[in-house]
């Protein structure tokens, strides 16, 4: 069996033969979006009977699939990849490859296109829809599943989320003939891009937002080559106003602010309700420094798009940048969150073995991927919430972590105090509220026994009707508290007693109950301007119990329809839920993984300043090094992220992340040498991870960053400079030839 594998490719070895075909076809109807990465299956076999025959499959992404023909082409180029004979002497069997079956989705009509080659024998091309059933490919099939493949290749090329096993990318396109057709192709489908869905924080799939047009802006804006993008949209345009917000995009990237901001007066015009062209309008002037004017316009697209995340993510950013965290952090609050469902990806089967091939001649550059002690971490870092934020929440959070670094926790604190209820505030008008209610239903009872008490009206022999005089009374009185109610004054009481008694007869124990309307504090403020009565209800002059007063405080409905002035307003009363917001549960999980991320970043730089104080080694693991780099970047400790970083590699851990993000950092920073220094190990690691593509990748990006301001000889020639391993130097020179074959700027100096 080990004679069965390939020798530089990966592949997963079947239990069963045709295995990975079956589950994919099952799997179909799963597929929501773009679908998982082409798959490749062969089967190998020696031709002798008796021997049994090897099933393998891998994941490939970047392969031309345009026509049944490259795509049989891929296949026949996998039986020049077969293992040699063990030795000269050997007499083990000869393995070859018997026949394969490359199956490519189709985003657009939602089938899968797979292409049997029979070795030797024909080809054969068809489509499985999600029922299983085949049928004929099409020429508007194939175009369709070319695109699909390409857009697949370009937005999973460095997706750190996205990880298979025996998983292959190569390079989309690679030459210009290729990028000619692949502009063909997307200005024949742009009107259908909608179909094949869009990023987790868009909600509704449009002909501008959805995974078609996030993949031509990354493609030509990874390499700043915007002209290519202005050309295909300026086309669009023409069929659809609202891809204006499209072309404004490109025109500002290629510093054409003149001609960005005529495309959106004119478009704004056509489309008054687009949000996106909204959005970059309000990019635009907030990159000009006039926040007050972006906020209105962030204002206008979240009413013309109520039910998008990016309007009210957008309007936040704003209200941050304009101070007004107050306002940020409702509009946050606001924010309609999608549930993230992730990538497609294959079922997982079980398989029999794994070969990853290693390649000795650039893997001496990194560490064993033996597991040590440096991949251990304390598990208080381990369980960081954060890290598994996705989609909407992860922006969501992002926007809280930017929050928390302008204005501080304690601060932030505050601000969510002033716009959201708290759960004490929560309580103490539930409280309230049960008060009331017991008081109404307490009087609806008493006045229910005193008209019972009373009598009732009285036929008399002769057919007359009357009523008592004390039911007439009582009526009348209870009529005149409930709704105009009575305001008398402390020392009023006796005379009030002597009149209730003379009218109703009735007696102190029995008089009419007491409604109270306002708050609490307003009857003690009452009690404590009259000088008689200390905070717990009892008189100064006397140690008894206090006989309740009869007095009706003035309900509202009836005190606004006099004449008298209203109340003071005391703070409590001030309080309502309509001047406060409750904050949402989500927001309320979010500050919960803020404060666990503050509280381990408070502890860790604790640490590191004790140990500097005792002038005493720090000592963490790669793994710890790395988890905290990642949170100092969550909260925007910058220079702290990129010392843990810088730490992290120090250790011999076989891990590309910090390396990236190192990569990043130098890159911004113009920091020449040791952005080429990251690239060789980034570029190094991906090899071996069987990224064998040169673009859009981190690696290249930040190459034209560089390019763009030191030119690509300087880099080439601080390459050379470095001595470096004939495969490797091949392989950061496919960079720079690379932008010389699509003239990216810095190309020619």
């Amino acid at each position: 069996m080990t004679d069965a594998a390939f020798k530089d490719i990966p592949e997963l070895f079947e239990a069963e033969v045709g295995e990975a075909l079956t589950a994919r076809t099952e799997s179909l109807a799963a597929f929501r979006e773009l679908g998982p990465p082409d798959l490749c299956h062969v089967v190998k076999s020696t031709g002798k009977t008796g021997q049994r025959d090897f099933g393998s499959f891998h994941f490939v992404s970047g392969v031309d699939a345009s026509s049944s023909a490259s795509l049989a082409a891929y296949i026949n180029s996998l039986t020049y990849s077969l293992e040699d004979s063990s030795a000269w002497f050997s007499k083990g069997p000869t393995w070859k490859v018997r026949n394969g079956c490359y199956c490519c989705f189709n985003a657009f009509s939602r089938v899968d296109v797979r292409v049997d080659v029979k070795i030797p024998g024909g080809v054969h091309a068809y489509v499985v829809d999600l029922r299983g059933e085949r049928h004929e490919a099409s020429p508007e099939i194939w175009q369709e599943t070319y695109m699909s493949a390409l857009i697949r290749a370009i937005l999973y090329s460095d997706d750190p989320t996205y990880w298979l096993d025996a998983y292959r990318k190569l390079d989309p396109i690679t030459t210009s003939e290729g990028e000619v057709r692949f502009l063909q192709a997307a200005e024949t489908l742009f009107m259908k891009g909608w179909q094949v869905g869009s990023d987790p924080e868009i909600q509704v799939a449009t002909v501008v937002t959805n995974h078609l047009t996030a993949a031509i802006l990354k493609y030509f804006g990874g390499s700043a080559r915007w002209q290519q993008a202005a050309n295909l949209f300026e086309k669009l345009a023409a069929r659809d106003p609202e891809i204006s917000s499209l072309l404004a995009k490109s025109y500002l990237g290629m510093n054409e602010e003149v001609k960005a901001v005529q495309v959106m007066s004119t478009a704004i015009k056509h489309t008054p309700r687009s949000y996106t062209l909204l959005h970059v309008q309000s990019d635009f002037l907030r990159s000009k420094g006039k926040v007050d004017w972006a906020l209105k316009l962030a204002k206008e697209a979240v009413n013309c798009a109520p039910s998008e995340f990016v309007t009210w993510e957008k309007l936040t950013e704003l209200y941050i940048d304009a101070k007004d965290y107050e306002s940020a952090l409702l509009t946050l609050n606001s924010c309609p969150m999608f549930t993230y469902n992730g990538k497609d990806a294959h079922r997982a089967i079980p398989t029999s073995r794994v070969h990853l091939p290693s390649k000795r001649q650039i893997e001496d550059l990194l560490p064993e991927k033996q597991k040590t002690e440096d991949d251990e971490a304390d598990p208080a870092l381990l369980r960081l919430p954060a890290p598994g934020l996705r989609g909407t929440w992860a922006r969501a959070y992002a926007l809280l972590t930017r929050l928390v670094s302008e204005i501080g926790w304690d601060e932030l604190l505050k601000t969510r105090s002033a716009v959201f209820v708290m759960e004490e505030e929560y309580r103490m008008q539930k409280v309230q509220a049960d008060i009331q209610t017991a008081n109404l239903k307490q009087r609806i009872r008493e006045t229910a026994v005193m008209e019972s008490e009373a009598g009732s009206t009285v036929i008399h022999e002769d057919g007359t009707v009357s009523k008592q005089s004390e039911s007439v009374t009582l009526a009348a009185a209870d009529d005149d508290a409930s709704i105009r109610g009575v305001r008398s004054l402390p020392e009023s009481k006796t005379s009030e007693k002597n009149s209730a008694t003379d009218s109703g007869g009735l007696s102190p124990s029995s008089s009419i109950p007491v409604i109270r309307v306002s708050t609490e504090s307003e009857v003690e403020k009452e009690l404590a301007e009259s000088g008689r009565a200390t905070p717990n209800g009892k008189d100064k002059d006397d140690d008894g119990p206090s006989v309740p007063s009869p007095t009706l405080e003035i309900p509202v409905a009836a005190a606004a329809n006099e004449d008298s002035d209203p109340p003071p307003t005391t703070p409590q009363e001030a309080f309502s839920f309509t001047n406060k917001r409750l904050c949402e549960r989500w927001l309320d999980n979010l500050f919960m993984v803020l404060y666990e991320d503050l509280r381990i970043w408070t502890i860790f730089r604790a640490e590191v300043a004790h140990f500097k104080t005792q002038h005493v080694a720090y000592r963490k693991t790669g793994l710890e090094w790395e988890i905290l780099g990642d949170l100092g970047i969550r909260l925007h400790h910058r220079e702290e992220a990129k010392e843990a970083y810088q730490r992290s590699i120090e250790t011999p851990r076989f891990s590309q992340k910090p390396w990236v993000k190192l990569l990043e950092m130098y890159a911004e920073e113009g920091d020449i040498n040791r952005t080429i220094q990251a690239a060789i190990r980034v570029a190094t690691y991906q090899h071996a991870d069987f990224t064998e593509m040169t673009y859009p990748t981190a690696v290249a990006r930040c190459f034209f960053r560089l390019g763009q301001i030191h030119g690509h000889a300087k880099i080439q020639f601080t390459l050379l400079s470095m001595g470096l391993p004939e495969p490797i130097l091949k392989i950061m020179d496919n960079y720079l030839q690379y932008g010389k074959t699509f003239r990216v700027e810095g190309y020619d100096f």
